[in-house]
């Protein structure tokens, strides 16, 4: 992007920020410092639009005065990354300079947001490698020590995004998508040049990751380029506008995009020839202290490796008691809960046909499960949100890769739904059991359901997201559905509902027993399998993914605990006057929050009685 242009860009912004500050703040603003921060607050908003364009497109505002970053996509190039970074510097030195101390609290928790979220995006910048996507509304979640991976890079990333995201409904859509493909090559060109640096000093996946990123950088380089899905979406979207456009793309495809992948496929092959199986990142320069700050990051806490592996530990034993005691009562009482778990996902009546007609009858459970508790939340929340969402499989050229599910709000007018993706490569990864836990994670009362409430809340706050909070909530939104009686008459829901939470307590150990003390994959694989009973084949890809996004998978049980644990103290604090709905209220109303923040947020619950 020219300087120009980027300037425009962010001008634009800045008078769209003003339009657009919350109504409280524009029209009853408790303090004129409120007004200054808000609109500071909505001017940066723009600008983090303009370096991840992909997040205006995410939450359906690329409309408008912001329909130019339609056209754009982050510049991955380890020039556009330095540029991205002394940004953020410049946006956190104007953050630290704002005087908290006379705001009121909605105004300083807001503040508080934007700082953290750009402190730990400084602080993983100034690392010579891997990629921060902390800023980036679509991929916040997770940081990455390599820039490509099994689970990370454009050549997984963009496309999806296209196809489920970027709206077409003029010629003008449609010739920004191909913009869009345009920027998508020269992303890979730009991360090909990141690895090649990176290579260079010692920054080399593991062996076991760069066969399934190589596999998978196979197949979406492979075949016929009209067939490719960046065509064909584009195609069937545009088949009753003039332009060709389907040709047009195709063009892009095989002219630039293919030769880009295919110099990608040639970079990685290299690594993979001086690549080891280490799985930790403990093996990279400053190893120990970018696993500090990805722990820090997904967490937002301070938390020691250790004391990590320890709380992991800890719960994995709370748990498994609570399941021995159902195991028990259903008969089955000899060996570990971790063997007596195995023991059980393998029974004829728990699975499914690993074929088509297993997969519609995933799907089938999956909607059902959405449709009954859909009737009892006004149980659990004082208010509610629409729960926009549609179910979907992921494309089968992401499934190797990527996790079992996973699950997001869709655009804030409500034009493009709420998805719960679904990985159906294998129907061996699920059994009835886990299945209903899960969509209550991915959808509703989980992610889905969570992301609607930050609509609500200054635009910014819907830009960004803590790991520990999403990914604690969901849990939570598991726990939620327990409450609400889901398993009152399903010892065996009851099961996958509690291993579904062991899982994440496993995670605690598995995840710094890898990073922080020097685990090997298989010995990382086999303690996770024999502990919690869980398939070989999930397992594996979890592993898998821990390795490529150290310290992620940590942020879903520390922040299911904190929140339990300020749920119990203000219940402790309230007695008879605590209110179960309004409790989940404020913590899901508050929006997405670093951990410090929510256990502030539910102070002032306790302090209003």
């Amino acid at each position: 992007m020219t300087a120009s242009r980027r300037d425009f860009l962010v001008g634009t912004g800045a008078a769209l920020a003003l339009a657009n500050l919350p109504a409280t703040v524009r029209a009853n603003s408790p303090t004129g410092a409120d007004k200054a921060a808000e609109a500071l607050l909505a001017e940066l908003a723009e600008e983090i639009m303009v370096d991840y364009p992909e997040s205006a497109t995410g939450l359906g505002i690329d409309t408008g005065p912001r329909a130019p970053l339609k056209a754009k996509l982050t510049d991955r190039s380890a020039e556009g990354q330095r540029a991205i970074a002394q940004r953020v510097a410049k946006r956190l030195q104007r953050l630290k300079a704002i005087d908290t101390s006379n705001l009121s609290d909605a105004t300083r928790i807001d503040v508080d947001v934007m700082r953290t979220s750009h402190e730990f995006a400084s602080e993983g910048f100034a690392f010579p490698y891997g990629d921060v996507a902390t800023l980036n509304q679509n991929w916040s979640y997770r940081n990455a020590p390599y820039v490509c991976a099994q689970n990370t890079g454009a050549f997984l990333e963009i496309p999806s995004l296209l196809d489920t995201r970027h709206t077409i409904a003029t010629p003008a859509d449609a010739d920004a998508y191909l913009s869009r493909l345009e920027a998508y090559a020269g992303q890979i060109e730009g991360e090909t040049g990141r690895l090649h640096a990176a290579a260079a000093q010692g920054v080399i996946a593991p062996d076991f990751l760069l066969d399934k990123t190589l596999n998978q950088l196979r197949m979406a380089s492979g075949g016929n380029v009209a067939e490719w899905s960046l065509v064909t979406s584009l195609a069937n979207r545009t088949k009753t506008m003039k332009g060709d456009y389907a040709a047009k793309a195709a063009k892009i495809a095989k002219d630039k995009i293919a030769p880009a992948l295919q110099r990608q496929l040639t970079e990685l092959e290299e690594h993979r020839k001086k690549a080891t199986s280490d799985a930790g990142v403990w093996k990279l320069p400053r190893g120990d202290e970018y696993y500090a700050w990805a722990l820090s990051a997904a967490t937002t806490t301070r938390m020691t490796p250790d004391q990590i592996h320890e709380l992991g530990q800890q719960e994995l034993r709370a748990l498994q008691s609570e399941m021995d005691v159902i195991l028990k009562a259903q008969g089955m009482t000899q060996g570990t809960v971790g063997e007596r778990m195995t023991a059980l996902g393998k029974q004829e009546r728990f699975l499914f046909p690993d074929n088509d007609q297993g997969r519609e009858q995933i799907m089938a459970l999956l909607h059902d499960r959405v449709a009954d508790i859909r009737k009892r939340l006004p149980r659990a929340f004082a208010t509610l949100v629409p729960g926009n969402l549609e179910i979907t499989r992921m494309a089968p050229e992401v499934e190797p890769g990527a996790p079992g599910a996973y699950g997001g709000a869709g655009t804030i007018d409500g034009k493009v739904p709420g998805k719960f993706w679904i990985n159906l490569h294998t129907t061996k990864l699920w059994t009835t059991y886990a299945l209903p836990t899960l969509t209550y994670h991915e959808s509703i009362p989980g992610h889905v359901w969570q992301g609607e409430y930050t609509f609500k809340l200054p635009l910014f706050r819907s830009l960004l997201a803590f790991n520990a909070f999403a990914e604690g909530w969901a849990l939570y939104a598991e726990q939620l559905a327990g409450e609400l009686g889901v398993y009152d008459n399903d010892p065996f829901g009851r099961l996958g509902y509690l291993q579904s939470i062991a899982f994440r307590a496993c995670r605690l150990v598995v995840d710094t027993g890898l990073h922080a003390k020097r685990w090997t994959r298989q010995q990382a694989i086999e303690w996770f399998a024999r502990t919690n009973g869980s398939g070989l084949d999930e397992v594996t890809s979890e592993v898998d993914r821990y390795c490529a996004w150290p310290g992620q998978a940590c942020g879903y049980k520390v922040g299911h605990s904190e929140i339990n644990r300020l749920r119990k103290k203000a219940q402790q604090a309230l007695g008879n006057k605590f209110d179960f709905r309004k409790f989940n209220d404020a913590v899901v109303k508050g929006g997405d929050v670093p951990m410090v923040v929510l256990a502030r947020n539910i102070d002032a619950f306790i302090a209003k009685g």
